[in-house]
């Protein structure tokens, strides 16, 4: 994986004990490489995927003479079966609605079905690009970032005291429930922090959307929390790197990543249980004694 360039391959090999090694045969293990991840990024999606996550992070690659920070998407989602797959990623030049739509029209053509809930940050033209091709999915705006937005126009000093007020909206049992305790929470800042509030007010819809999902779920599509964490480590093995010398060097270390994090993911146990999975679908075959179960 830290071979994403013939020069770092080579060293690899080096550190592994194996000197000698050609040049032409570092590129063919990239070339075997980026076979093995084209194959994982172009396979079909099969079954339904509730639960979608969307999300980018920006690597450095050099191109056409110049160093640029270019856009690197991912998505993963929640089988019906409760169990998660990393479902496509792509590199371009910018996060601009057009990739994304061209990124889920691909998803979409690859089987990517049965969304009934597609969670990101306020992106315009990421939400535009799931109304367009996701239909009939709710979009749920992140919660976190949501907080952040209201944050940025509250003086430091008063920061913790608002983030505690605000954060009771959220725990409240129903999304009825939580309706109400937003509007009293505006009307008891809003003259106080008449911007923060007008965000919280203007994000209503979007960041409780979660709420009319099963409660079990609510930790985790609240947010891109779950994505960001592999994000996280995405950013850290490329800060490894720098500067990748093409755009084939980042979806070979990436999405290799990606691969890694995808086949635990398909050992590991269920994200979300089958019966609460069974509330979401409806589909009460789940719960039947001759489902195959995970560990």
């Amino acid at each position: 994986v830290h071979g994403v360039s013939t020069r770092k391959v080579d060293e690899l090999v080096e550190s592994l004990g194996i000197g000698g090694i050609s040049k032409s045969g570092v590129s063919r293990i990239c070339k075997e490489l980026d076979e093995v991840v084209q194959a994982f990024k172009n396979r079909p999606l099969e079954g339904e995927f509730p639960y979608v996550w969307l999300d980018a992070t920006f690597p450095k690659v050099r191109e056409g003479g110049r160093v640029q920070s270019m856009a690197f998407v991912i998505a993963i989602g929640v089988k019906a079966t409760g169990e998660r797959e990393v479902l496509g990623f792509d590199l371009g030049t910018s996060e601009d609605g057009s990739f994304w739509l061209t990124f889920l029209r691909n998803l979409v053509a690859r089987g990517l079905r049965g969304v009934k809930l597609a969670i990101s940050d306020a992106h315009e033209g990421l939400r535009a690009a799931i109304e367009t091709t996701l239909v009939g999915a709710t979009w749920q705006r992140c919660r976190v970032h949501v907080m952040r937005n209201v944050l940025s126009q509250v003086p430091k000093s008063s920061q913790a005291m608002v983030s505690s007020i605000v954060r009771t909206i959220f725990a409240q049992p129903t999304q009825k429930a939580a309706k109400e305790q937003l509007a009293l929470v505006v009307e008891q800042l809003k003259n106080r922090f008449p911007k923060a509030m007008d965000v919280l007010q203007r994000a209503e819809e979007d960041v409780l959307a979660y709420m009319a999902f099963p409660k079990e779920h609510w930790r985790q599509i609240c947010s891109t929390n779950p994505l960001e964490r592999l994000n996280r480590e995405i950013r850290r093995r490329i800060d490894v790197v720098g500067i990748f010398p093409n755009r084939d060097s980042v979806i070979r270390l990436v999405g290799t990543i990606l691969q890694e994090q995808h086949d635990e993911w398909s050992i590991a146990r269920r994200y979300f249980s089958l019966e609460s999975m069974a509330k979401l679908t409806g589909d009460q075959a789940l719960l039947a004694p001759t489902s195959v179960l995970h560990k």
